[in-house]
């Protein structure tokens, strides 16, 4: 097998029941044309496997590049009779899903590498940078990308770090609740209300230590969404408090006089 060849198989997904035909590299785009080697199909609606091949085509999807040279796959896949007579698709399309989803222009290896680094930079910087990386693409689908992201719910933590955070500091202002020992942010509330806070906690049990700043808000909150829960004052305002008041003592008595 040619230098190229080697090369390519090993950077292509070649792993996941396809199979390198040809690969052509160009002045700024590399170009692999794979076929799907499964010998059968399963049904996408009835999940029946069938071996009957309709017909064959061709989807293109974008790769990770290499280097600085985008990566364009070829994908020869086929079409398969479903052979379940209560089944409402008659044909269906072969499917690759460790490859690249179902209409997807991307692998799925680059759509989470464009993912990640939309969560990092945003869309503007981010589309900047991805362009600059090989990968190129619009802010508005780096920020798509974000909306259509799964999020999984978080356990209920068992310490609980409460603070206040700022929408636009000075005007507004949530809440925000950390796991401290998952150093993990479990979840953003609109505001900084007794209200609020309690009735997060009182759908959620187990929280047994409350680490929060000496707010009355946070402190009547806590008590009565979490009545079992210890409250506790996290270190970082503790030690504020603590340089605010020796500051203030020192100010009172004043400067003192060398001897």
């Amino acid at each position: 097998m040619p230098t190229t060849r080697v090369l390519a198989t090993n950077l292509l997904p070649l792993d996941h029941g396809l199979r390198l035909e040809d690969v052509s590299i160009g002045p700024n785009q590399i170009v692999a044309i794979l076929v799907a080697t499964s010998p059968r199909g399963t049904c996408p609606v009835c999940g029946t496997w069938s071996e009957a091949v309709h017909s064959q085509y061709q989807r293109t999807s974008m790769d990770l590049p290499w280097g600085q040279q985008t990566v364009q796959l070829r994908l020869r896949v086929r079409k398969f009779f479903c052979r379940q007579p209560t089944c409402s698709r008659h044909i269906f399309t072969e499917r690759l899903p460790r490859v690249v989803a179902p209409y997807a222009r991307r692998t799925r290896r680059l759509t989470e590498v464009v993912r990640l680094l939309a969560f990092a930079l945003g869309g503007e910087l981010g589309a900047r940078v991805v362009e600059r990386l090989g990968m190129a693409t619009s802010p508005a689908t780096m920020l798509r990308l974000i909306r259509r992201t799964t999020v999984v719910a978080a356990p209920t933590p068992r310490v609980l770090g409460v603070d206040d955070w700022a929408k636009r500091k000075g005007h507004t202002y949530g809440t925000i609740l950390v796991d401290l020992e998952q150093h993990q942010v479990v979840d953003l509330l609109p505001d900084r209300t007794a209200d609020t806070l309690a009735a997060w906690l009182h759908d959620r049990s187990g929280v047994e230590i409350i680490s929060r700043d000496r707010s009355r808000a946070y402190a009547d909150g806590a008590a009565r969404g979490a009545p079992d829960a210890v409250q506790v004052a996290d270190r970082f305002h503790l030690a504020k408090n603590l340089g605010e008041t020796v500051a203030r003592c020192w100010n009172a008595i004043g400067p003192i006089s060398a001897r």
